[in-house]
């Protein structure tokens, strides 16, 4: 379930601006945020009714060879797993390696694929980045094997989700913890946090911990990461803060009329790289984990329909497959073939 937030830790996160009334608070309100009593109900309407939800076919999947980290490249594991190579870094974005998104190994969403590379054959990263601490973003026994494997690793996360990886056993020394506008360095990378319209929170309590898209700026090349999000002018800012970027990875899916203001739905994803001023666009949160009752293929068919309306160059890989920023793949909708 992870830690509580005491001491100076407790301290820093009351002095945010984003922390008011024992919570932290999106900077434009949502009304539709789900209520804990909804999350039965949601997760019964993902798994049931007219529309697949699940592929016919088994997703295919690429297992990349680790190569130099030179340029920038993007590697999509499924979900919202990222691996980013820029300039020379690796940067890991909400890794997740476990069979189900949950507190149970015996409940909860399932995989619907197998991770592409086993996390041993992943190649070293320079660190990771958690957008917020929902299960499908913040995995612990991820943390703990990726912690156990790099000594110095260093994880970069929201305010209040240190307390998380402490508990899991990850020493305060290797956390860095930022609200949102703060940065760090890792090497010659930049890692900024930037704002989101979201929620947390593990069990019963809600928003004890910040959410954040994240700014992954190296000496010449940058990336734009949007977390978990529902569509806000924020991203505008974002753009004329730290834009233009590169390539974004923008969350496509898990949407649903009852939680509109806290996950975009595709054609918003759309408009956020655009707001941000992004130049290739890679669609994540899809494909991996039924989190709501759309069709499994929906999320990227919205996406590629939009982007084409809208003149946006985007890539849809294959879950593993690596993307050369620029160099990206034609498009071959895949995942038409197996929905």
């Amino acid at each position: 379930m992870g830690g509580k937030i005491t001491g100076a830790r407790r301290t820093r996160v009351e002095a945010s601006p984003q922390f008011a009334g024992g919570r932290f608070r999106n900077s434009v309100p949502t009304s539709t945020a789900i209520k804990l009593a909804d999350i039965p109900k949601a997760a019964a309407g993902a798994l049931t009714g007219p529309a697949r939800r699940r592929p016919h076919q088994p997703v295919p999947l690429v297992a990349a060879p680790a190569t130099g980290a030179d340029g920038l490249h993007v590697t999509w594991y499924g979900h919202s797993t990222v691996l980013v190579e820029i300039e020379g870094h690796r940067i890991l974005l909400d890794p997740v390696w476990s069979d189900r998104c949950s507190p149970s190994a015996l409940a909860g969403p399932k995989r619907l694929h197998q991770p592409p590379v086993p996390l041993h054959e992943l190649p070293a990263v320079d660190a990771v980045v958690i957008s917020h601490d929902h299960y499908d973003h913040l995995d612990m026994a991820t943390v703990q094997a990726l912690a156990g494997r790099q000594p110095a690793l260093v994880f970069v996360v929201p305010l209040g989700v240190g307390a998380h990886l402490e508990r899991w056993g990850v020493p305060e020394t290797r956390v860095v913890e930022l609200d949102w506008h703060e940065s760090t360095h890792v090497g010659a990378v930049e890692l900024i946090a930037t704002p989101a319209r979201h929620f947390s929170g593990r069990g019963f309590s809600r928003d004890e911990t910040l959410w954040a898209s994240w700014v992954i700026k190296g000496p010449t090349r940058r990336a734009f990461y949007s977390g978990d999000t529902g569509y806000f002018d924020g991203f505008a800012g974002i753009g004329e803060r730290h834009g233009p970027f590169d390539v974004t990875m923008v969350q496509i899916g898990a949407y649903g009329d009852a939680w509109a203001d806290i996950h975009m739905v595709p054609e918003d994803g759309v408009a956020t790289h655009l707001d941000v001023r992004g130049r290739l666009m890679i669609p994540v949160h899809w494909a991996t984990f039924t989190l709501a009752p759309h069709p499994w293929a929906e999320p990227a068919d919205r996406t590629w329909r939009e982007a084409k309306a809208r003149d946006v160059a985007l890539a849809v890989p294959r879950p593993g497959e690596r993307v050369d920023v620029d160099d990206p793949p034609e498009i071959d909708a895949w995942w038409q073939q197996i929905a």
